[in-house]
């Protein structure tokens, strides 16, 4: 969201600070994998139910919104509410980051495994690199960004062609519509760049993500989707669904307006680290001996990838 400064006086510019913040908002997010497939099986939402998907989603990222103009009300002692300045950088936010990012990929997380679906996202900083200087001309493809990219890419091409995926076979309508998460959510970045800079980071969050919460929610109700049974149980995940979201976009977008962008995106390559970690001791995903070794080296050409890209 945010630009960060180069400079900055605040607790939240503190090294120490910052590393200990972003790690917890990318353990928060790797562990959303596993989470989403977790409240599948407990509302009993099939994988060819994209409508209940898609309103399983929009549950998430409202409750998630809701939390987060919460907290910040309670915090302030006053309701977060848009300035008229706000409603246009609030409505490309939810619309672009949240609707049409988040219903590729929950459609796709019901057709692929948590490890797989963790590795693919892992390029999203790659993509977001490509994006802003292939096609936004934002940015001046280097020699250092362009051997980011491929270090990154080639890890998850490397366990691809090492058996079709950590954990199983890879397909159009899981791994590609992840993918196609990533390229939404690269292609929001480079269109909301600046807003944000000069804004309320939390009260933004909060409200983008009711609005892009209702329209997913909204889309997957006209289609039909419907919640195939209902417990304590489904509705403790939606819960932590809602506060992961709001705690980790929150914390990354405070990072972001106190410390450059790459001193807090150099973390992000820990989201898959994570998502696989969750996803075996979660869903129980079984990695075949034969994969490890390709899925270390995948997740390690991520790592330093991403370092490579953000280098300053």
């Amino acid at each position: 969201m945010a630009r960060g400064r180069e400079s900055d006086s605040s607790a939240l510019a503190k090294p120490v600070v910052v590393v200990l913040l972003a790690t917890a908002s990318c353990a928060l997010w790797g562990s959303a994998f596993a989470a989403v497939k977790t409240g599948y099986d407990l509302f009993q939402i099939p994988s060819n139910s994209p409508a209940g998907q898609l309103l399983f989603a929009g549950m998430r990222f409202t409750l998630a919104g809701l939390f987060v103009l919460l907290g910040t009300a309670v915090v302030r002692r006053r309701v977060p509410l848009p300035t008229k300045a706000d409603l246009v950088p609030i409505a490309l936010l939810g619309l672009s980051q949240t609707t049409l990012q988040y219903a590729p990929f929950y459609i796709g997380l019901a057709h692929a495994s948590g490890t797989n679906a963790s590795l693919v996202q892992g390029t999203s900083a790659f993509v977001q690199v490509a994006l802003a200087t292939l096609v936004f001309k934002q940015e001046r493809l280097t020699t250092r960004k362009l051997v980011g990219c491929l270090m990154g890419i080639c890890g998850v091409v490397l366990v691809t062609l090492r058996g079709g995926g950590a954990t199983g076979s890879w397909s159009l309508m899981g791994e590609g519509l992840v993918f196609a998460s990533v390229v939404a959510g690269g292609c929001a970045a480079c269109l909301m760049r600046g807003y944000g800079s000069g804004g309320d980071p939390l009260l933004l969050t909060g409200w983008q993500f009711v609005l892009g919460g209702l329209a997913l929610a909204g889309i997957g109700l006209a289609l039909g989707g419907r919640l195939g049974s209902v417990s304590v149980q489904a509705f403790g995940v939606l819960a932590y669904l809602g506060m992961l979201s709001a705690v980790a976009f929150s914390l990354w977008s405070m990072l972001l307006k106190h410390n450059p962008v790459s001193r807090v995106a150099v973390f992000r390559p820990t989201i898959p680290i994570f998502g696989v970690i969750f996803s075996v001791i979660v869903l129980g995903e079984v990695i075949p001996t034969t994969q490890l070794p390709a899925l270390v080296a995948a997740l390690a050409l991520i790592v330093v990838g991403t370092v490579v890209v953000n280098k300053e």
